[in-house]
């Protein structure tokens, strides 16, 4: 890589990098292409020498994954991987680094680095899931006295962070248009072709990609599939904190696993409806989904559950219909099936795109750059200002 006039970003993230393509790897991606980027991802555990194994992916990320000893607490685990971090600083060469964390579990394991400042992208309210720590509330409190400034993955939860550091500033969720707009057949390029484990489905299918978990309102689901039996329901994503024997089953419901990033185009251009069919529950008040505009992009009329940053902007821009409950939400369902092809749904699709027309995530993280490069200017300016405070004091002193 040539020289960058960006230091060194170290990532503390609680998501595998192979896992579901979302936020920190449309960031980090983009933050590779001009700074080396490590991005720290939760430790193995296991019977070997503590050791860091690191590899870079196409897009330049290096990904480090911590394999610690088996056997020690977990404050002494995350100590070792402290020691870790350390020595590939070291062997690395890097004189000055930026930190930027995800999860706030694992602030612990920077606490031998000395980064030139702290980012801290609250992209969820972590605290609120299933199975969270009690001690990340108090972890990110901490994380808050360090930081040097603040994103947050939605409105709603920027109303929420902003009261606890002064320099936060929202970053709702971003598409790459053009990756889901291929799902849009148009005069000069075919339709994508049906992917095989949907292609024997009748029509309409009604879908649903993303992590399938506590937040998805499994109930009005199956309840849908029940009632409406000639509708196919397409989920793909993988199951995670939840028993797969619990999820509804029925003719109609079809759960494809998880795919590619670059393969969810395909399945959309053969969905008639795209679903956010979120519980309202702790667990998604905040949460700002990213297939919100990735399924507009594509084309696919959308209908969600009342999610605040779905209503807003979505909903009240009448681009997305809103409905809770199962009377509701299949109403509406019925309703985007019924006005298929019609002028009202080309004048709805023509305001998802005016507005997706001001999105995107090279935008979002070059926003994000200027405000790290902020950060930084404040704290020299701070620095400079502290040194220049006690030297005048300690010459009064003489």
């Amino acid at each position: 890589m040539p020289a960058s006039p960006h230091p060194a970003l170290f990532v503390l993230s609680h998501l595998r990098w192979d896992f579901v393509f979302q936020r920190p790897q449309h960031l980090m991606t983009r933050a590779a292409r001009n700074r080396a980027v490590y991005y720290i991802e939760e430790p193995h555990f296991g019977q070997w020498p503590d050791h860091l194994n690191c590899r870079q992916d196409s897009s330049g990320v290096n990904v480090c994954t911590p394999h610690i000893e088996i056997g020690h607490s977990p404050a002494q685990s995350q100590a070792r991987t402290a020691q870790l971090l350390a020595e590939l600083v070291g062997r690395e060469g890097l004189r000055e680094y930026d930190l930027w964390v995800y999860t706030p579990m694992e602030l612990p394991v920077a606490a031998l680095l000395s980064p030139r400042v702290t980012i801290y992208d609250c992209m969820d309210e972590l605290a609120n899931f299933k199975g969270a720590p009690p001690e990340l509330r108090g972890r990110e409190r901490q994380l808050f006295t360090q930081a040097d400034v603040v994103f947050t993955g939605g409105h709603r939860l920027y109303e929420s962070k902003r009261q606890q550091h002064p320099n936060v500033h929202p970053f709702a969720s971003s598409v790459e248009v053009a990756h889901f707009a291929q799902a849009r057949p148009i005069q000069a390029r075919p339709g994508l072709s049906d992917p095989a484990d949907q292609r024997e489905l009748a029509r309409p299918r009604l879908g649903f990609y993303g992590v399938i978990d506590e937040r998805l309102d499994t109930d009005l689901l199956g309840e849908l599939a029940r009632r409406r039996p000639e509708w196919q329901l397409v989920l793909i994503g993988p199951v995670v904190k939840i028993d797969p024997a619990e999820l509804p089953q029925g003719a109609n419901l079809h759960y494809l696993g998880q795919k590619p990033y670059a393969e969810l185009p395909a399945y959309l251009a053969h969905w008639d409806v795209a679903l956010l069919p979120f519980a309202l529950n702790t667990s998604t008040e905040f949460i700002s989904p990213t297939k919100t505009p990735e399924y507009l992009a594509a084309g696919v009329p959308v209908v969600s559950t009342g999610i605040h940053d779905v209503i807003r902007p979505y909903g009240e821009g009448e681009m997305a219909r809103i409905a809770d409950g199962i009377d509701a939400f299949e109403a509406a369902c019925a309703a985007v099936l019924a006005e298929a092809g019609s002028a009202a749904a080309a004048a709805r699709q023509a305001r998802a795109d005016a507005h997706l027309s001001q999105l995107s995530w090279d935008a979002t993280w070059q926003a994000m750059q200027e405000q790290i490069d902020k950060a930084a200017e404040t704290k020299t300016a701070q620095l400079k200002a502290a040194y220049t405070a006690a030297k005048q004091l300690e010459l009064s002193h003489d």
